[in-house]
């Protein structure tokens, strides 16, 4: 039996033997979660509680009893060095100090026990005895055997008194007969029910070797998770290694990268700016020419019609005049402002610009992108050889693991354990019949024990019916009618029982309770507070060279910690039964199989990645040579001083629109004739060189300035910012071309972790299913439960139940005894009674 167990629960360690894992890998960052499900599991049908019922109050007044009788604590030292003696140096050697010391303790502990069995055995002495003298006695007319009753006053009282006591007591009797019955009964019923537990445990020892294949398999089976898994993140190295490194790359390139992006459309920017600088500056110099004769033929033209005799005849009235001396006035600032002819044009620079633009910069910066967006795919195309030979080194894993399933004898163990279960269960079969006969004749036997109460209590309470039905109180006691005196009669017949069977009963009873009792306070109640494993798992108790006895016994090694109440403690919590065993303290499975070399080879296998990012160009010499031509398009040569200084100017020195409409105003005041009209006519001629001239002009002097201003800010410092955009570019690139290895190895070890971090999951996960749910040994704890119930539970409170009660009803036999035959005189006939003559008392 402990062959083929052991070697079934070593089919079980097996499976987390396969995947051990270093310490220093433990260590590695935990990865993402992996689901496996949970360990199909079978229910054990056996429910290893019991309910006493009602007659469970019974059983707690029992306890009680044996308390307040034993109150001593278990004797865990005694029983232990009696034990290790093995009782022969106390009989053999008792005179020894010790012996007597171990003698006394054993008295000191039973003392309760001792004191209640003396009380019955002299009981069972001294009551045949006294039921002996009592009848020699009663023969020589004696001890109430005299026929004859005295007369006494309170004689109806007392009669009353005798019979409620002896009725009151028959109660009790009946009670504790009743009580010894429904124990009796109980235990009958009882041991029905043991065929049921015994079934349901055997079917779940049946469950246990019918599932524990299944869950082992489903733990293999679940490698497939994991290698899903890992192929899954193998497969997709590129966005998942490539993907971090380029993320962790972008912060660093994207900035030089979006640098050269800017200064490319500031390229666009100038090249802009000039080209309307250019165009602005053809506009303003052609409409200057022109306006500068128009505003000279308008001038002109207005001093001539200032020359009107209207303005300084002497006809003419004072306002007219005054006016035309204002108009003359301000004819002065009727004239151009700015000088654009004095401007330089910028055809050297726009040309320059033209040729810088002709390369398209961020089209490059474009391709830059690109190649820095392509790291997921070198990834790919550089760790292919290391991710096939990590694939093919998962997959040899899994073929070991299966390799080793096939070839352990798994089934061959499983099927002997279950052949040893059936061969147990028919022999507990075959001794059915035999303990339902011995469950016959001990009902038999406890039934005649109760008869023999019952006998004297039907006498009693016949005795009590016929004698108080046939009492007269008229009739004198030599008169007492048959009824009454059949009724003293059964109460005598009651005595006489009483003293042929109290002390037979008392003498089984005894027995029945030294047994009873002992087994509750040294084996139940023990057993229930675990003070009986604590005995089972004192070292060196059972065999002298083992410190623990049952690593001593099934491995042979008697140092492991695994005692009988853990073993009990772990099956009860109906953990696995790697844990309850302590098998991963003596199968080392890892060693065996050396399955840590996988996960060393995947290690070293993951530590090959050579990931070299030199391909990468973030911008190519076509771009470099585009930025230098860009800080030497000749912009810092521009005169920004005088174009702004132009600019700034205005178009004329007046604002002509104001000095038409001032014009327009002065020329409202003059009289209606020719003076006026010819004015009003220069007004809108001056409108219409605003509109059509200098309005135009105005615009393109906005834009002028705008460019300029846009070109001065753009040539401030352009040489060191190109140079600082070309450095930023030359760093981001030596960064990946020669200082990316940190940075690829970081996320090389992280990628490397997450890998090793699916297998010490499945390890984890391996031995807690192994430890909480693969093959549950809750049956071999509900084995000793059931035990226990069918011990305890079943036979011994029954059994002091039984006691209990019978023994109160047998020690309330003696005052039975007594108040029935001071009874019998009340109810008997006599043969003669106290006479008083009133004749002789008045001749007296």
């Amino acid at each position: 039996m402990w062959k083929s167990g052991t070697l079934l629960l070593l089919s079980v360690l097996w499976a987390s033997g396969e995947l051990q894992q270093e310490t220093e890998l433990r260590r590695l960052p935990p990865p993402g979660k992996l689901n496996f499900g949970y360990v199909p599991a079978g229910v054990y049908e056996t429910l290893a509680h019991y309910e006493p019922g009602p007659i469970g109050i019974l059983f707690h007044l029992v306890h009680a009893f044996l308390h307040a009788m034993q109150p001593n604590a278990f004797p865990h030292d005694l029983i232990v060095k009696l034990a290790k003696d093995k009782f022969g140096a106390i009989q053999t050697e008792y005179q020894k100090p010790e012996n007597i010391v171990l003698t006394l303790q054993a008295i000191y502990y039973e003392i309760g026990f001792l004191i209640c069995a003396a009380v019955g055995l002299l009981f069972a002495i001294l009551m045949p005895v006294v039921g002996l003298f009592f009848c020699m006695c009663r023969c020589c007319d004696n001890c109430g055997g005299e026929m004859h009753q005295r007369q006494r006053k309170n004689a109806d009282c007392r009669r009353g008194l005798l019979g409620t006591l002896l009725f009151s007591t028959s109660l009790v009797i009946t009670i504790g007969v009743l009580c010894a019955y429904a124990a009796n009964q109980n235990l009958s019923s009882q041991v029905k029910n043991i065929r049921r537990l015994v079934n349901s445990n055997m079917r779940d020892l049946h469950t246990f070797a019918n599932d524990t294949p299944m869950q082992i398999d489903y733990l293999i089976s679940q490698y497939a998770t994991v290698k899903n898994k890992v192929n899954y993140d193998l497969d997709n190295i590129g966005p998942l290694l490539g993907g971090r490194i380029h993320v962790r790359l972008e912060k660093e390139v994207h900035p030089a990268l979006n640098q050269v992006l800017n200064m490319a459309g500031a390229m666009r920017e100038t090249k802009e700016a000039l080209e309307n600088v250019s165009v602005s500056l053809v506009v303003l110099q052609e409409g200057a020419g022109k306006l500068h004769f128009n505003l000279s033929q308008v001038r002109d033209s207005i001093n001539r019609t200032l020359d009107d005799p209207g303005c300084h005849d002497e006809e003419s009235d004072a306002t007219t005049a005054q006016l035309c001396h204002s108009i003359r006035q301000s004819l002065s600032q009727l004239q151009m402002s700015a000088n654009f002819t004095r401007l330089p044009n910028v055809n050297p620079q726009l040309e320059k610009m033209k040729n810088v633009v002709k390369t398209d910069l961020s089209s490059v910066v474009h391709r830059g992108f690109s190649s820095l967006n392509d790291t997921p795919h070198i990834v790919i195309e550089q760790t292919r050889t290391v991710v096939n030979s990590v694939q093919n080194l998962v997959d040899s894993v899994g073929n070991n693991i299966s390799s080793f399933s096939r070839a352990f004898p798994l089934q061959t163990c499983l099927s002997n354990f279950t052949i040893f279960i059936s061969h147990a269960h028919a022999k507990i079969e075959d001794y059915y019949p035999e303990i339902d006969k011995m469950d016959f004749y001990r009902w038999i036997g406890c039934i005649a024990l109760c008869c023999m109460v019952v006998l004297v209590l039907a006498f009693n309470y016949l005795g009590l019916l016929c004698g108080t039905l046939g009492y007269d109180k008229h009739a004198s006691p030599t008169t007492r009618g048959c009824i009454s005196n059949t009724g003293g009669t059964l109460l005598m017949a009651g005595v006489g029982f009483s003293f042929i069977f109290s002390w037979m009963l008392m003498g089984v009873l005894t027995t029945i309770f030294l047994a009873g009792g002992n087994m509750e306070k040294l084996l139940c109640e023990p057993f229930h507070t675990k003070e009986l494993f604590k005995v089972v798992d004192t070292p060196y108790l059972i065999n002298p060279e083992w410190k623990n006895f049952i690593p001593g016994y099934m491995y042979n090694d008697s140092e492991l910690e695994l005692t009988s109440e853990s073993l009990y403690s772990t099956c009860k919590q109906n953990k696995g039964i790697y844990s309850a065993l302590r098998l991963d303290k003596v199968f080392n499975i890892s060693s065996f199989l050396n399955t840590t070399v996988f996960t060393k080879d995947v290690v070293h296998q993951l530590e090959n990645f050579r990931i070299d990012l030199r391909a990468i160009i973030l911008l190519e010499a076509e771009g470099k040579q585009n930025l230098l031509d860009f800080s030497e398009a000749g912009l810092s040569e521009i005169n920004y001083a005088d174009y702004l200084d132009e600019v700034n100017k205005g178009v004329t020195v007046v604002d002509v629109l104001s000095f038409a409409k001032e014009l327009e105003s002065q020329t409202d005041l003059m009289p209606r004739g020719p003076l006026q009209t010819a004015l009003k006519g220069h007004v809108a001629t001056l409108q219409r060189i605003h509109r059509q001239q200098i309005a135009p002009m105005e615009q393109a002097m906005s834009a002028l300035n705008q460019s300029m201003r846009f070109l001065e800010r753009t040539a401030s410092d352009l040489p060191n910012k190109v140079t600082d955009v070309l450095e930023a570019i030359e760093a981001a690139q030596h960064l990946i071309s020669q200082n990316a290895t940190l940075l690829i190895n970081q996320e090389t070890r992280k990628y490397s972790a997450t890998i090793i971090g699916y297998f010490n999951q499945y390890i984890e996960w391996v031995k807690t299913s192994l430890a909480l749910e693969v093959a549950p040994c809750k049956p071999f704890s509900n084995i000793l439960d059931t035990a226990q119930i069918m011990t305890c539970s079943f036979l011994v409170d029954s059994m002091n139940t039984f006691w209990m009660g019978l023994g109160c009803s047998t020690l309330f036999l003696l005052p039975s005894v007594i108040l029935a035959v001071k009874l019998a005189k009340y109810y008997r006939r006599m043969d003669t009674e106290d006479v008083y003559d009133d004749a002789l008392d008045n001749w007296n």
